[in-house]
């Protein structure tokens, strides 16, 4: 049977994503990034049935027979991309489209697994469409509504959230700050005893170390570290410590670091770093040149202009001047790769949508921002792919390129431990059993943008 060339445009394939491809496949002349190791496998090919990696091998040795092969003209594949902070809108914003919309520009962009990480009941319905087949989007997980001070009113009032969260389906639990130590407590120990995932903001009243010793899952936006590095009697006033309390940086002590090091090894604790959220959000790059971004054209013309009011406000404040702003940014780089190098777990996160941070595309910043801390391709890699299905407890079943696990891949022009540009524009994406080409992808974000052209 003749091969066809995968990117060959095949017309008789319509915006349903459904093909003839969507059962059974071969691709071969790939170079495959198993994520197993940092090794590529020259050359080989991949059969695909059912949603499942069926074989890995050299052509001569598939054993598929009669089955439908693609022609992969020496392109690499790799297990995807992960958002593991996002925000699902909800329906109210913007339309239940715009959420489908979102799912897609993930897609779009070789982002095959979400964590979504403020909950609202009408993500449950949008996981299980997925699951289901019924949407086409990526692998998904989605916490709760916010646990915070508001949303708390007492200890028992928390342990009821988290119980009336774990019987609704979610995976996760999300908390924010203004939590004190009883609530916070009471909601740890519900968790636990409920066997699900908790984790968020680190709130002033608890600090650090209680979130991390009483079994965080997830420190968000590498929270709560500044804090539990300044001095001891240190006073935080929030009218002048600034968001994220970054006006106190240069009182850091850094040599603290090593102890809260040691206590996330020990517990097992995981960093969600979104480095792109703070450049972006608290960055002092100016809201008028982060709002003629290309991919602020995939979004709503009104969510761009509140995110332009939000930032500008900021500015007009004096709170992102450059000489405010940088040392954080800096510390934030450094705490980054230090906790990288002890060894403590990452994963790939940039939370969108956020303010300039548009779904897809801000994880290709996240990248960035990564590699520019010093982090190496095939450890940032590792926290798109490995590391997610680790911290969901699903270590093999996906994320990684094996017989046995689930056929979620990308198939870029160039080797991505080499260049992670390449990642930015996949030529073909494999999800839910279905083969789509970069033609697909590439149409669907045109009409995305079409809907929202703005003169």
């Amino acid at each position: 049977m003749r091969p066809i060339k995968i990117l060959f445009s095949l017309l008789f394939l319509s915006c349903s994503f459904v093909s003839v491809f969507a059962q059974e496949l071969v691709i071969n002349h790939l170079n495959v990034i198993t994520m197993l190791d940092d090794k590529v496998l020259e050359d080989h090919s991949i059969y695909v049935k059912d949603g499942v990696i069926m074989e890995i091998a050299p052509e001569n040795e598939i054993s598929a027979v009669g089955v439908r092969t693609l022609d992969g003209r020496g392109m690499y594949i790799f297990p995807g991309l992960a958002e593991f902070h996002g925000h699902l809108p909800n329906p109210e914003q913007y339309g239940p489209e715009f959420q489908e919309e979102v799912m897609m520009l993930y897609l779009a962009n070789g982002v095959l697994r979400i964590r979504s990480m403020l909950g609202h009941e009408s993500h449950l319905a949008l996981r299980d469409r997925v699951m289901k087949g019924e949407l086409l989007g990526p692998r998904t997980f989605v916490s709760g509504p916010s646990f915070n001070g508001n949303t708390v009113a007492d200890p028992e009032a928390g342990r009821a959230m988290v119980r009336a969260q774990k019987a609704a389906g979610y995976d996760h639990l999300k908390l924010h700050p203004g939590l004190d130590t009883p609530k916070f407590l009471a909601i740890a120990d519900e968790a636990k005893k409920q066997g699900i995932f908790y984790g968020g903001h680190v709130s002033l009243d608890v600090g650090l170390v209680t979130s991390v010793t009483r079994g965080y899952r997830s420190v968000e936006h590498i929270d709560g570290f500044l804090e539990a590095m300044l001095p001891d009697g240190t006073v935080i006033d929030p009218t002048v410590s600034g968001p994220f309390n970054m006006n106190l940086v240069g009182q850091v002590d850094k040599s603290r670091l090593a102890g809260l090091i040691q206590l996330c090894l020990e517990n097992k604790t995981w960093m969600a770093p979104t480095m792109t959220l703070f450049e972006r959000y608290f960055g002092y790059q100016p809201a008028y040149e982060l709002r003629q971004q290309p991919e602020m054209l995939y979004l709503p013309g009104l969510l761009v202009t509140q995110w332009f009011n939000t930032k500008s406000k900021m500015e007009a404040d004096g709170v992102l001047a450059e000489a405010k702003v940088k040392p954080y940014l800096e510390f934030r780089q450094w705490l980054f790769l230090e906790l990288h190098k002890a060894g403590v777990s990452m994963i790939m996160s940039s939370d969108s949508p956020q303010v300039f941070n548009v779904p897809g595309f801000s994880i290709h910043r996240e990248i960035e921002s990564m590699s520019k801390a010093g982090m190496s391709n095939y450890e940032i890699l590792k926290t798109g792919t490995v590391n997610p299905a680790k911290y969901m407890g699903q270590e093999g079943q996906w994320g990684v390129l094996k017989p046995g696990a689930a056929a979620e891949f990308v198939l870029v022009q160039k080797n991505p431990l080499e260049d992670l540009t390449t990642m930015q524009k996949p030529q073909a994406i494999m999800i839910q059993g279905k083969f789509i080409q970069r033609d697909e992808l590439q149409l669907e974000l045109n009409l995305i943008r079409q809907k929202y052209l703005r003169q």
